[in-house]
């Protein structure tokens, strides 16, 4: 009967497993599929799933990040000089579609809704960048990188507003939602939130509903990423007497979103 390990495999030579170890840790960046390539080329056969074994009994990790930081880790360790751009469609009971400009601080996930308009052309999104631009420096907010896709209206003027201030600018690439996957996410919240379930009747009803979701984001709903505060407001000491604990509802949006708020 030939020896078996405790899994019910045959056990390993000594010299695959020296081969497998050997460029893992001398190739931090190297995963089980790039050491595999590697015993292959030099004529030693061996499973794929044999070198991800070896690797995991001795402590080294089968598919260890690449060199450098991911995108994610990038997004993360520079959340607060980050501002997310997106464009979004609203449609209205007039027939027009309207386009929705809005920003996204990563850092605090505060959102600001640039404008509305029907024509996103040139100098009307470079008159939002200006604007945004004031807004954030009379606020004392510092900016690093701005992130947007490749939709034709961020222009080369709309970028050269950013550029102007040493603020680096970031396009994501080609059909890679999660790139900007924060304010795609604050998108999906808008429409499930409010437009799906508003009618909106012209250019300035949006903006007026547009406006009072603002509000209610920035200062009312909780978000998991901040330990359930929002982003303007944190979150409040705990409730000591519970028997004088009280809930008044606050509609807003004509009454499609309810803010709940303790009774003085």
């Amino acid at each position: 009967m030939s020896r078996r390990g405790r899994s019910g495999r045959p056990p390993v030579h000594r010299t695959v497993r020296s081969a497998v170890l050997r460029p893992a840790r001398e190739n931090d960046s190297w995963g089980y599929r790039r050491i595999h390539g590697e015993l292959a080329g030099r004529g030693i056969t061996v499973a794929p799933s044999t070198v991800w074994q070896i690797l995991k009994d001795a402590g080294i990790s089968p598919a260890p990040r690449r060199d450098g930081a991911g995108w994610a880790e990038f997004l993360r360790s520079r959340a607060q000089g980050i501002l997310a751009l997106d464009f979004f469609t609203a449609d209205l009971l007039n027939g027009a579609k309207v386009y929705v400009l809005a920003v996204i601080e990563r850092g605090t996930r505060r959102i600001r809704i640039l404008g509305a308009t029907e024509h996103p052309v040139r100098s009307w999104v470079v008159r939002q960048a200006r604007n945004l631009f004031m807004d954030l420096e009379d606020a004392g907010v510092s900016v690093k990188f701005v992130l947007h896709d490749r939709d034709a209206s961020f222009t080369a003027a709309f970028d050269a507003v950013f550029r102007a201030a040493g603020v680096r600018v970031v396009r994501s690439a080609v059909q890679a939602p999660r790139m900007n996957s924060v304010t795609e996410r604050w998108i999906g919240s808008c429409r499930r939130e409010l437009l799906d379930r508003t009618l909106i009747w012209n250019q300035l009803h949006l903006t007026a509903v547009l406006r009072e979701y603002e509000d209610f984001y920035n200062t009312h709903r909780p978000h998991r990423t901040l330990n359930q505060a929002a982003p303007l407001r944190p979150l409040p000491d705990g409730v000591t007497d519970l028997d004088q604990f009280r809930l008044r509802r606050h509609d807003c949006a004509g009454g499609v979103i309810h803010e709940y708020r303790l009774v003085a």
